[in-house]
């Protein structure tokens, strides 16, 4: 069963016990593969979708700081829910260890040294960890890997 299969079996099953919450990040969601097929006229695998899954997090959790800085905890409250439902739908992250170890591989590889490389880094460590990190933690430990 593909991501995508996966999703929808979800949406019918949250649909079912009547959760609101649940349905409604999980057609968000869907509606953001759909939104990206129509528009490049593809059918998404499951890599492209962990990548919008990914993007929409990073969405929820800038928002939930915009929402807590403004003392809007129930609004901070809601997207804390959708995080939870979208995380389901990640592969398991690699620990910070593992992605040190994996960044130092390829800054190895490439012969990278100093922060003039950065950009060469980032560009192979988000083809080989993609979906499988934080790129906020995999941004640091290339810079940590470039500097040291």
């Amino acid at each position: 069963m593909t991501l995508k299969e996966r999703i929808t079996e979800d949406m019918k099953a949250a649909m079912r016990a009547k959760d609101a919450e649940r349905l409604g990040a999980i057609r968000m969601l869907t509606a953001a593969i759909k939104q990206k097929e129509v528009d490049e006229r593809i059918e998404l695998d499951d890599a492209t979708v962990v990548a919008i899954v990914d993007k929409l997090l990073k969405q929820r959790k800038d928002s939930i700081e915009a929402f807590e800085k403004a003392a809007r905890q129930d609004l901070a409250d809601k997207e804390k829910a959708e995080v939870l439902v979208l995380q389901a739908y990640l592969p398991a992250r690699l620990s910070a260890d593992e992605v040190a170890a994996e960044v130092k591989a390829i800054v190895a590889e490439l012969g990278a040294k100093g922060p003039g490389d950065m950009g060469k880094v980032m560009g192979a460590v988000k083809q080989r960890l993609a979906g499988k990190a934080d790129m906020g933690q995999v941004s640091a430990a290339v810079k940590a890997a470039l500097a040291g």
